[in-house]
């Protein structure tokens, strides 16, 4: 921009020589003639560095006439005129704007977007595969800023798109436009930068979401070149394409002087001179361009506000009309009406036409609401404190109970008085005096729009809560309050209906949405923020704009509408309460259930925690789930990281206190179809803590304007496990990572075991493949509170502890290979958790003695672990144990020596037994020889035979003088070749020995 303006000037004064050189020669030129005021117009020199500068007239045509006027001392630099006023050249005085022109003074205005005025530029950015920048990419091609008539529209997806706009500012001047920013899954910022490329004022740079309809925005800007710059960039990987940010009627001020007025666009007029800007044609009018008033249409043709023509009328249908009721009369009656759709834009005199059907008949009156009653007049009002309803009369709560607060509407005769509706343009996103919903008895419902694409919109405002006393104590619990509501919709297109939640007036957020037709069905959001919430039902027939009406009948139905512990709310009935000695209502401490019967408070079991919303009989009390336990008010149940489990014979013991602390961990990247690199963050709070949710997910799309502070705008989500998803900061050039839709994964532990299914969770081992079986994992089984059309249960987490011994510290988290997000339908989430946390703790079982050998008379005992070690901590391995031994060669001495005596022993009673068995032998032939002689009648045996009682003779035998060596040889020889053996005999009378 620097550029072009000295472009410019250098331009200017060439033109100015040329000029003053045409002067010259005008005698040698005399075939030129004088130019005339329409053959030549005024411009300025540039400003000298004494804020000064000429006037000189330039022709359209160089070189066709002679006779310029002089150049002439201009108007000083910093000289402007007044908004509706433009500077005349010829007298350099501001004159007034006539009749159907305007002018800002010293500025422009962009408020016609057919195209791209000029000197805007659209640019698209992606991300390559290097990870820079670069411009107008194949997959963001089509992803840009697009004018639309009235305005200029965002991309939608995850490309970044800027418009830019560059503006030289002659004094200190200001920027200022609408815009329409609702949804908050797109980044919008806007700023200014010089031509260094210095930003401005950085705190305006990031745009706020609208809260209702079209905002305004201005920003000053400083003398000199500006370059400005909106850029959007979107965030939604999970949810449905975000709607557009729409920008209209930018204005510049501080620009150089305005020279002439602008005519006013078509379809709008200025009626008198010194406009500074054009007003819009109502409805059923049309004008054109620089226009001083608007015509009206023919009575058969009719124009939207801001037309250049008017359009014929087409016969009515019954899609132009809808019913409603009328409100009670003073004798309790109430009738069926019919009413045209507004703007009425059909014909009933065409042929073809239908005309409005007639009044019904009156019918009595539906009862007042729950909690309200009927008084003098046929309005409904609410009971007074301390009282109940069902619609009829009051009835005061008796002794021992109050009011269950609360708004219940179930009748529909008139729209509740904190309840309003209305009507959002589909077309120009304006807001429109229309009732959006229509009472119809039984229920409401969406009336007839002025166009299909119409949003219908009905809200209803809570000023706050009054949550009971064990919420109140509990800061863990998240459930303040809870909306149930009964709906239908009946579509014949691609009709939608979200509903919408804000919190302080801030701006709706989406919480649900509902497409095409659905049966009679009831929905329920848990409040979880005591603060003013609204509540917003918007319906939309179709996206796509036409002509007329032609889906009126495509409706959305709301039955019931249900809202508890209403701050300043009526009651439906009472509810037993503790009572004080004074026999007023109190509430029971934390952990006890009032007893229906008499209304004392009781205490609840140990491992049960108290329905805090209705604690009413013993059966308030919800027992813990496996593996957890109650805290210490018995609102929840957690996991305090011990945990036992009995497995062949013996317990292990658990310790997952190294897990207690937040954990996050991220998986990824992915890569959406433009190219935009995201991760999958997730944080968990396994146990300890008393149950307080420790892992935090936030949401800081419209939260980084603040990126040095306290996330004060931003959306968080605090539970047991939540995801987000993570852009990183260089990915987008922004100063932190970008962190968008986080979601709850468990708010309620189930309980802890090492089956693989728990209150109908289910983690399958399948996912993560065993790699042995001594240990099992533990699973800890966890349920989200949010319920969605897919979840109809909640979401629920399935974390798998698997002991690693190796991997200390907090270890290593996983998903399972065949769902890389960590669910394979969207509702169950599956963790594996590999550390040595995970192991249980070590005991006398997990290790063994080794004995060594005795050194030196000293023997040591040394315990080591069971190979594979699977256990941590606990018991840790004893010490070496020394104790006092005999060595080997002492040993082997008393060993020897002992051999020796035994070997010797040996010998005396082998000696002892030969002997004994000599004698045997002895008595043995004596018997033989006595048998064999009565046999064969020998002669009686003489004196020199053994008789009985000759052992000394026996003795005298074996006592001969021979050596043992000799007896055993005379021994051995006895035996004849015979084979019997000789038997010495002793003769009695001759004494000599005989064999025999």
């Amino acid at each position: 921009m620097a550029g072009a303006g000295c472009s410019l000037r250098a331009g200017l004064r060439l033109l100015l020589l040329l000029l003053l050189w045409a002067g010259a020669g005008r005698g040698q030129a005399p075939e030129l003639h004088a130019c005339k005021e329409s053959e030549y117009h005024y411009e300025y020199t540039a400003c000298d560095s004494l804020g000064s500068r000429w006037r000189v007239a330039v022709p359209h045509t160089p070189g066709l006439c002679t006779g310029l006027p002089d150049p002439i001392k201009g108007t000083e630099c910093s000289f402007s005129c007044k908004a509706g006023q433009y500077l005349d050249m010829k007298e350099q005085a501001c004159k007034p704007c006539a009749e159907g022109r305007y002018s800002l003074g010293t500025g422009i205005r962009f408020d016609e977007w057919d195209e791209l005025p000029h000197g805007f530029a659209a640019v698209t950015a992606s991300l390559d595969i290097d990870g820079s920048f670069s411009e107008s990419a194949g997959n963001c091609s089509g992803s840009t800023w697009v004018p639309r008539g009235d305005y200029v529209a965002s991309n939608t997806d995850e490309c970044t798109a800027t418009l830019m706009y560059a503006v030289t500012l002659k004094q200190s001047g200001t920027v200022s436009f609408e815009y329409l920013y609702p949804d908050s899954s797109i980044v919008f910022e806007f700023f200014v930068q010089n031509d260094q490329c210095q930003p401005a004022v950085e705190e305006s740079r990031w745009m706020r979401t609208t809260e209702k309809g079209w905002e305004f925005h201005s920003v000053e800007l400083n003398r000199g070149n500006n370059v400005l710059y909106w850029r959007t960039t979107a965030f939604s990987i999970w949810s449905k394409t975000p709607k557009p940010v729409l920008v209209r009627n930018i204005g510049i001020t501080g620009v150089a002087y305005t020279s002439e007025c602008f005519p006013c666009k078509v379809g709008t007029y200025a009626a008198s001179s010194g406009a500074s800007f054009c007003q819009l044609c109502p409805a059923n009018s049309y004008s054109g361009k620089g226009a001083t008033s608007c015509q009206p249409c023919e009575s058969d043709t009719y124009s939207d506000p801001s037309s250049s023509s008017c359009k014929p009328r087409p016969p009515c249908t019954d899609e132009d009309y809808f019913y409603t009721h009328t409100a009670c009369d003073a004798w309790g009656e109430t009738q069926l009406m019919f009413k045209w759709a507004e703007p009425k834009i059909c014909s009933e005199t065409v042929p073809t036409a239908v005309f409005l059907p007639a009044s019904g008949m009156k019918t009595k009156c539906p009862p007042c609401n729950p909690g309200f009653f009927k008084a003098n007049s046929s309005a409904c009002e609410p009971c007074p404190a301390g009282s109940y309803s069902n619609g009829s009369g009051c009835i005061s709560c008796p002794a021992g109970t109050e009011p269950a607060l609360g708004f219940e509407y179930k009748w529909w005769n008139t729209l509740p008085a904190n309840m309003e509706t209305t009507v959002l343009s589909g077309v120009n996103f304006e807001y429109k005096g229309l009732a959006g919903w229509e009472v119809a008895g039984d229920y409401v419902y969406t009336a007839a729009g002025a166009s299909d694409n119409d949003f219908m919109i009905l809200t209803m405002v809570v000023p706050g809560f009054r949550p009971p006393q064990a919420v109140a104590q509990d800061g863990e619990s998240k459930e303040v309050a809870r909306i149930t509501f009964v709906f239908e919709t009946v579509c014949s297109l691609n009709c939608e209906l979200y509903f919408m939640v804000g919190v302080n007036s801030r701006s709706n957020t989406p919480v649900e949405t509902w497409r095409g037709s659905k049966d009679k069905q009831s929905y329920s959001y848990v409040v979880e923020k005591n603060a003013s919430v609204s509540f917003t039902w918007a319906f939309q027939r179709t996206a796509s704009h036409q002509e007329g009406r032609k889906y009126t009948k495509d409706v959305a139905k709301i039955y019931s509408i249900n809202v508890t512990n209403v701050l300043g709310g009526v009651a439906s009935y009472c509810q037993l309460c503790a009572l004080e000695s004074s026999g007023s209502c109190t509430a029971c401490p934390p952990g006890h259930y009032i007893e229906r019967t008499s209304g004392p408070c009781r205490p609840c079991p140990p491992s049960t925690y108290l329905r805090a919303h209705q604690p009413y009989g013993s059966q308030a009390c919800i027992p813990c789930g496996p593996g957890a336990k109650s805290n210490e008010i018995q609102s929840l149940c957690y996991s305090d990281c011990h945990f036992s489990l009995d497995k062949a014979g013996r317990t292990l013991q658990y310790d997952f206190s190294a897990l207690a602390n937040s954990t996050s961990f991220t998986i990824g990247p992915s890569f959406t179809s433009k190219g935009l690199k995201y991760f999958h963050h997730f944080n968990i709070g396994l146990c300890g803590n008393q149950g307080w949710k420790t892992a935090t997910c936030t949401d800081n799309v419209t939260d980084m304007r603040v990126p040095d502070r306290a996330a004060e705008f931003s959306k968080s989500v605090t539970s047991y496990v939540c995801q987000s998803i993570i852009v990183p900061s260089e990915v987008r050039g922004y100063k932190s990572v970008v962190s968008s839709q986080p979601v709850s994964l468990a708010d309620r532990l189930v309980g802890v075991t090492t089956e693989t299914t728990l209150d109908n969770i289910t983690s399958l081992p399948e996912h993560f493949a065993p790699e042995n079986g001594a240990v099992p994992d533990v699973i800890f089984f966890y349920r989200s509170h949010d319920v969605t059309q897919s979840c109809g249960s909640g979401r629920a987490t399935a974390i798998r502890l698997r002991c690693k011994p190796l991997k200390a510290g907090p270890g290593a988290l996983s998903v399972p290979s065949n769902c890389p997000d960590g669910t394979c339908d969207g509702c169950t989430f599956h963790f594996l958790w590999e550390t040595s946390a995970a192991c249980p703790l070590c005991s006398a079982h997990d290790y063994h003695a080794i004995v060594s050998a005795c050194l030196g008379g000293i023997q040591r005992t040394t315990y080591v672990w069971r190979e594979p070690k699977l256990c941590a901590g606990g018991v840790p391995l004893p010490e070496q144990k020394v104790s006092i031994c005999k060595p080997l060669d002492f040993w082997l001495k008393v060993g020897i020596s002992a051999g020796t005596c035994a070997a010797g022993l040996l010998t005396l009673m082998t000696c002892y037994f030969w002997k004994k068995n000599q004698k045997l032998e002895y008595k043995y032939s004596k018997l033989v020889m006595n048998s064999t002689a009565k046999d064969s009648e020998l002669p009686a045996a003489d004196s020199c035979a053994i008789m009985e009682g000759e052992d000394v003779e026996d003795d005298l035998l074996f006592t001969s003088k021979k050596s043992l060596f000799g007896k055993i040889k005379s021994f051995t020889s006895k035996r004849t070749s015979d084979g019997f053996d000789s038997v010495p005999l002793k003769s009695s009378s001759c004494g000599m020995d005989m064999d025999l």
